[in-house]
């Protein structure tokens, strides 16, 4: 009974230290409307891990796409990363932040940003 209970205890442990894909990378940004033209500054949160080789984020719209990518140096990275988008036209945004191993994506946060141009 006792030799059970070990083996149960250190499956939760594993269990816990584990990441998950949503738990990898996060976005925060400061607002989701900008007027045109828009600097959107995006501060991302990349759990630190091995695997890791490259961030990429991007601002995809409508009619406009931006992209940049950090070149991520596995377990010894930072985690947190800024990346900012210049003179953003109007139009309806997601951003995306992926992380990428040497041959897969690990895990994608998105979130939506409305520009408003200025009326004429």
């Amino acid at each position: 009974m006792h030799r059970l209970l070990i083996i149960t205890a250190t499956m939760f442990g594993i269990t816990a230290t584990q990441v998950t894909a949503a738990d990898l990378v996060a976005i925060r940004l400061n607002g989701h409307y900008y007027a045109e033209p828009a600097t959107v500054q995006i501060t991302v949160a990349v759990q630190p891990d091995q695997a890791n080789r490259t961030l990429r984020v991007e601002a995809d719209g409508d009619s406009f796409f931006r992209s940049a990518e950090v070149t991520l140096n596995g377990s010894d990275e930072k985690r947190i990363h800024v990346v900012e988008f210049r003179n953003l036209p109007a139009g309806t945004y997601e951003v995306r932040a992926e992380v990428l191993s040497s041959n897969a994506v690990r895990g994608t946060a998105v979130q939506d940003v409305e520009v408003m141009g200025s009326p004429r």
